[in-house]
């Protein structure tokens, strides 16, 4: 029987293109969405709100009632933010830090238990470069970005004994809709700075993403894939 794999934020963006790799795999997909109705005969959409933790128990329950559990987990639904810091509110803090960190530790709380029954599993958290080096006026994106890497490391180690592994891909700044709002000048600096000369497309996340859960990669736990062109 195929494993089953969770995309979270999978409407769209390196979401979809991770959805859609694994499910040409051979896996079953199921992908989450926010706000736009998906229909696919090979991925099985349920609309969730990450921002409710109501929701994601929801999500853990449909998982369990018609596929017994997920095998692996890709956290991936987010949200950015860009804005000077004095003029974030606690309320931007809040709501960026729900959906970017509160999020995957529920997720990886709801999902890991039948992974450890199992003593198999992986789980992969999107970050990104930003939780590595910070980026100026996305301080909250960029708190919530390196506290996953922190959960990944940190959970890694917890549940590697139980054959279950924990990794992260951190994205460069990728050709996706969370990207739309950069003007020409700023696109042209991250690209002049980029050795590969362009930025990334969503397909090359998913890519990162599906070696991490795949054979190849079964020596691999509580690491930190850096998927930005050379950048930083």
């Amino acid at each position: 029987m195929a494993d089953t794999v969770l995309v979270t934020g999978a409407s769209r963006g390196i979401g979809k293109a991770t959805a859609e790799l694994f499910s040409q795999k051979g896996y079953n997909v199921i992908g989450t969405f926010y706000k736009t109705p998906q229909k696919s005969s090979a991925i099985d959409y349920v609309k969730t709100d990450f921002s409710k933790p109501d929701d994601i128990l929801k999500l853990a329950e449909y998982v369990k009632k018609n596929y017994g559990g997920a095998d692996i987990l890709i956290n991936n639904a987010g949200i950015a933010l860009q804005k000077l810091f004095t003029d974030c509110t606690e309320s931007d803090y809040d709501r960026v830090m729900d959906i970017n960190v509160k999020a995957y530790y529920l997720s990886c709380k709801a999902f890991l238990p039948y992974m450890i029954n199992r003593k198999r599993g992986a789980i992969v958290n999107v970050s990104s470069i930003w939780g590595i080096t910070g980026a100026s006026c996305e301080v909250i994106y960029s708190i919530s970005k390196a506290a996953v890497i922190g959960l990944t490391k940190a959970l890694a180690k917890e549940a590697g004994p139980s054959g279950i592994r924990v990794n992260a891909v951190a994205p460069g700044v990728i050709d996706t809709d969370m990207n739309k709002n950069l003007d020409d000048e700023s696109v042209s600096e991250i690209i002049g700075n980029t050795p590969l000369s362009r930025l990334g497309n969503a397909s090359e996340i998913a890519k990162a993403i599906f070696f991490l859960c795949s054979e190849q990669a079964e020596f691999i736990t509580g690491q930190v894939l850096t998927v930005d062109g050379g950048f930083i």
